[in-house]
């Protein structure tokens, strides 16, 4: 198979590090990719261009396709986020979250297998804020019918294609009626169309306490965008947070895969970050092309690295933040090795 070009944008702090760990695993596993990098955040800035160059943007709409590492922005200092900016310029509305329970990794809860849906355009993030008077301030919260209903929509297909049984949607309609009220109906809509799946609808701050309660009630969840910022990092927690969970922005064009947590700065240069949470999400993006453009060599080459973590976490072989020993290059040479093995 030919060569398939996607953008790679090493980030910042542990940034280029995990990314490098990650590239060195995906081509071993005998994906047949032509990595071409762009800069985004601290590392863009401290080229003299924007936090998020136009360079950058074209390529991902070029390439349709981006694996990103986590990227900081300057806090205070009038700097749009990066990962705004992406999720805006590109209409990526869709966020996926997918959560379970990785062999080896202890935590309070089992059978966790949970994947999160989070409209990823509008809400109280579409960043309308006034002053009303001296001292007061209001937050205009968004919603559109075309936003719900395609997120909506979106999840349900989603749902099907992955064989999942149930979408729960969280929502506080009972207060925010319109807002709210607009997102529940839409995705109320949308399950007509898919009588095999079921469908609930809890207000969230009940489904918080179900959450901790017992995980396992929950198959999908699908959110508006405050409230799927908020539960995509508790449920994280629920399996041993951010550092071992993936993540995805899909729109309809392009699609950016990104390590969901930050950028360490502590730890930058030292080898000892965990690069299982990019490497996921270079999973998720193989698996994305398979799905979308027939790549069925590199759903094999997905399959081949998720053994090789699997069995790697069940067998006491992580980096330190999981219990282990193993630095950044040490864990992505161990998968390596695992694969290498396999496929004698």
């Amino acid at each position: 198979m030919s060569k398939r070009n996607i953008v790679i944008i090493p980030g910042d702090g542990i940034g280029p590090e995990i990314t490098a760990a990650v590239i060195n695993v995906i081509e071993a596993s005998g994906a047949e990719i032509a990595w071409v990098e762009h800069d985004a955040g601290l590392a863009a800035l401290d080229k003299g261009r924007d936090v998020l160059p136009d360079e950058t943007l074209e390529a991902i709409k070029e390439y349709k396709i981006a694996l990103k590492g986590p990227c900081t922005t300057p806090i205070g200092e009038g700097f749009t986020s990066v990962n705004v900016k992406l999720r805006k310029t590109l209409d990526l509305y869709a966020a996926v979250r997918p959560v379970r329970n990785l062999p080896g990794v202890i935590t309070r809860f089992r059978n966790v297998d949970i994947v999160i849906i989070r409209e990823n355009t509008e809400g109280l993030y579409s960043g309308v804020e006034n002053v009303v008077s001296p001292g007061v301030v209001m937050s205009m919260k968004v919603a559109t019918e075309r936003a719900c209903s395609r997120i909506s929509h979106w999840a349900f297909e989603y749902a099907r294609h992955r064989h999942r049984k149930k979408i729960t949607v969280l929502h506080k309609a009972n207060i925010m009626k319109l807002t709210d009220g607009l997102f529940i109906r839409k995705s109320k809509e949308a399950s007509r169309d898919y009588g095999d799946i079921n469908y609930e609808e809890i207000i969230i701050d009940a489904g918080c306490m179900k959450l901790v309660q017992d995980p396992a009630l929950f198959d999908m969840l699908l959110l508006e965008n405050l409230y799927g910022d908020l539960i995509s990092d508790l449920c994280a927690g629920l399996v041993g947070g951010l550092g071992v969970v993936p993540g995805a922005n899909i729109g309809d064009r392009e699609a950016v895969f990104e390590a969901v947590h930050g950028s360490a700065p502590d730890i930058a240069g030292k080898g000892v970050a965990n690069p299982l949470a990019l490497l996921m999400s270079g999973v998720m993006m193989l698996n994305h092309l398979a799905d979308n453009e027939g790549r069925e060599d590199f759903r094999a080459c997905a399959e081949r690295i998720k053994n090789a973590y699997n069995d790697a976490l069940q067998e006491g072989e992580r980096t330190r933040d999981l219990g282990g020993k193993l630095g950044t290059m040490e864990f992505a040479d161990v998968l390596i090795k695992r694969m290498n093995h396999t496929s004698v």
